[in-house]
């Protein structure tokens, strides 16, 4: 079946979503975003208590519900503490090198709304003053940032609002190529999550209706672990949408939606998993199936947590994942195209009795 996605609004989404700064916890503004974004769609976004969105999509069924899940937060920082001579030190959120964001922009974020440019260096920075500069060990204790401002002091930077708590979000340095490849920061998960919005304007103007009710949820905490560590009780099958790793003994490229069959949680679902590599087939759609031995989702999150769920991982390939990222529009596409396919025709629940030839 050829899915019409519309290519032009799911890059209009993207590119919104990585123009906004959101580090797990700091997630306000573009959870904003999203909400008016839905309600322009026609559709209603409610707010857990921890600030997921939750987005209900009618179908043919009531039960049992489909959920679909991407997360918004990205890699980030935090400032730490703030030096002596007006630097800031930093604490990590989310799993990155730290050579990745090393010479990288940053703005810093207070608690009283201001926002302040700086740059992510090493507190050696010059290799014309520091004999060790190069081989200095990139880690969190040698890591600062050198704000834009005409500070020198602790007490100046204390002067502009800024104080041990507030967040660091990086410079995305997002490029829309004309060849479809997109670079950035934080495709993971913005991809994804423009690939589920891709979904909804889709079944709102080819007027699909899916087999069950959809609960899309849109997490704000995944990046640290617990994201869709809860999820409506209803939901009994849920697919998380997330980056396609790529490297090494993978197959996934750019151009494809990656459908995970084992990451760090455990094997996914087998009829979920099964399903989806059946539709991809049946469609054209450009696929690869991977094992992500260093990888976890919302749903392996949803799972950890107790939920009695089954549970699936797609999304668009994505290279160099937490660090300077790139995916080409076209992964993003197959990813949207596959959602549509498997809510329309989701999988059967996986029968051991069947698998045996029983009865």
């Amino acid at each position: 079946m050829k899915w019409n996605v519309n290519q032009d609004y799911v890059l209009q989404v993207l590119d919104m979503l990585l123009k906004t700064p959101s580090p797990s916890g700091f997630c306000g503004e573009i959870m904003d975003k999203l909400a008016r974004e839905a309600d322009k769609l026609g559709y209603a976004m409610d707010f857990t208590p921890k600030g997921c969105g939750i987005i209900e999509v009618q179908g043919r069924r009531e039960d049992p519900v489909i959920g679909l899940s991407g997360h918004v937060d990205t890699l980030g920082a935090m400032v730490r503490s703030i030096k002596g001579n007006g630097a800031l030190r930093l604490t990590l959120i989310g799993g990155y090198m730290m050579g990745a964001i090393e010479n990288e922009y940053c703005r810093v974020h207070t608690r009283d709304g201001r926002t302040y440019d700086g740059t992510i260096l090493t507190h050696k920075p010059s290799v014309h003053v520091f004999s060790d500069a190069r081989d200095l060990k990139r880690e969190e204790a040698v890591m600062e940032v050198r704000l834009d401002e005409p500070v020198s002091s602790a007490d100046e930077v204390k002067a502009l609002g800024i104080a041990p708590g507030d967040f660091i979000s990086f410079d995305p340095r997002t490029q829309f190529k004309t060849n479809g490849f997109i670079k950035s920061r934080h495709l993971d998960d913005k991809a994804g999550v423009a690939a589920l919005f891709g979904l909804l304007e889709l079944i709102r103007r080819e007027s699909v209706v899916p087999a069950r009710k959809l609960k899309i949820l849109i997490s704000t905490y995944e990046e640290v672990g617990h994201g869709a560590a809860w999820i409506p009780q209803d939901i009994e099958e849920m697919i998380a949408v997330d980056m396609g790793a790529i490297g090494d003994d993978l197959t996934c490229t750019e151009f494809d939606v990656s459908i995970c069959a084992k990451d760090s949680s455990g094997p996914y679902d087998y009829a979920m998993t099964t399903r989806l590599i059946e539709l991809a087939k049946r469609d054209g759609l450009k696929h690869a199936v991977d094992i992500y031995p260093h990888y976890g989702s919302d749903a392996s999150a949803a799972l950890r947590a107790g939920g009695n769920i089954r549970a699936a991982l797609i999304g668009p390939g994505v290279h160099a994942s937490h660090a300077m990222e790139r995916t080409h529009v076209e992964a993003i596409v197959q990813t949207t195209a596959l959602l549509a396919a498997y809510v329309t025709e989701p999988a059967e629940p996986y029968s051991i009795a069947k698998e045996r030839g029983a009865s």
